[in-house]
């Protein structure tokens, strides 16, 4: 989850730079709580996919608990009008990406001796 929302809000959104969706396509009035940070990627997504990813591997009936409620933070942000759906896509592939990696480091270091 750390690493996740490192690369996503450390990295990529610092290299990217993507605007918020305009107002005028949020067709209700709780869109004046958005963020001023980039929007590209979704560092909540990636930080749910990511966790939800990392317990799946583990222990996958938990992992399917935890998909839901990271599936309702990709839709929340989308229809919050803080992210564009690719924001959330992307943030989603950190998320499992990271959570892969993350995994596979102890065999990659174990490798290197």
């Amino acid at each position: 989850m750390a690493a996740a929302e490192l690369l996503s809000n450390g990295v990529v959104k610092q290299l990217v730079e993507r605007h918020r969706p305009p107002k005028e396509w949020i067709p209700h009035d709780d869109v004046e709580d958005r963020p001023d940070s980039p929007s590209f990627p979704s560092g909540h997504t990636a930080a749910a996919v990511g966790f939800t990813a990392a317990v799946a591997l583990s222990w996958p009936w938990a992992g399917a608990a935890c998909a839901v409620p990271a599936v309702l933070v990709a839709i929340e942000r989308v229809h919050s009008g803080a992210h564009y759906p690719s924001d959330v896509a992307a943030g989603a592939a950190i998320g499992l990406t990271t959570a892969a990696l993350v995994r596979a480091t102890p065999r990659l270091l174990a490798g290197w001796k």
